[in-house]
């Protein structure tokens, strides 16, 4: 499953379109984060991860700044946070996480992306009972057993280590993320963290094989990526590639 998950955010990666795009959804979620629990990252550990992975992904310092200095403010933008779940290609599962300021606008523009793909959008938790929340922790490696090790030392929960193609993941309980970060830091700070967020982790995977099926999920992806209001995508499906 390691390498499953790495490649599957390889894949959001390049069909995430211009740099621009992204940078827009991490000024929106650190805007938003910091508006709703300060702009302090000392004191605010979601913003804090929320800035490292925005870093970690190059996004410009000034873009960070802006958003901070817009949380700041009075007024400002009225952002709420929306999920949508329901059956993609090849009946795959699917759980989308928005940030909007219009909800009529985001449930037409995600529901259009079901429609012209042959999905159906559900209702809330037809899906999502399917995944598991958690802490997510990726990174080169070849010895996840001093890695597990380590974690259960400091007394963390841990769901899972697994070694697959040259890549340790991590998986434990979401709310550990921050115990499991700042354990890194100090005892294992040779580790490269190539990702490190909480994430919905489907319980079992589908194969999505055939050419229609394909094809569509492919288009239902990049749709989605192109939704302004959409923060992230998970899904449970694993591409089959014609021979």
């Amino acid at each position: 499953m390691g390498r499953a998950y790495q490649n599957r955010k390889l894949s959001m990666a390049k069909t995430a379109g211009a740099k621009t795009k992204v940078y827009s959804k991490y000024g929106k979620a650190i805007y938003v984060c910091a508006k709703n629990s300060g702009i302090d990252p000392d004191g605010n550990l979601t913003l804090r991860g929320l800035i490292d992975r925005a870093k970690k992904d190059q996004v410009p310092t000034h873009v960070i700044e802006n958003a901070l200095k817009k949380a700041s403010g009075a007024g400002g933008e009225d952002f709420v946070e929306a999920r949508y779940e329901g059956y993609g290609p090849g009946n795959s599962m699917v759980i989308i996480d928005c940030l909007t300021d219009n909800g009529n606008r985001t449930i037409k523009d995600v529901r259009q992306c079901f429609t012209k793909t042959n999905s159906k959008i559900g209702t809330t938790g037809s899906v999502s009972h399917m995944f598991d929340q958690q802490a997510v922790f990726a990174f080169q490696g070849d010895d996840d057993e001093s890695v597990l090790e380590t974690l259960m030392m400091a007394d963390i929960d841990v769901t899972d280590v697994e070694l697959e193609d040259g890549i340790i993941t991590v998986y434990a309980p979401h709310t550990e993320f921050f115990k499991i970060k700042t354990e890194f830091a100090n005892s294992m700070p040779d580790y490269d963290l190539e990702v490190e967020e909480i994430s919905w982790i489907p319980q079992n995977y589908i194969t999505v094989e055939g050419e229609e099926d394909l094809a569509n999920f492919e288009k239902f992806i990049a749709m989605l990526d192109d939704c302004d209001d959409v923060q992230n995508v998970y899904h449970n499906a694993e591409l089959k590639e014609e021979s």
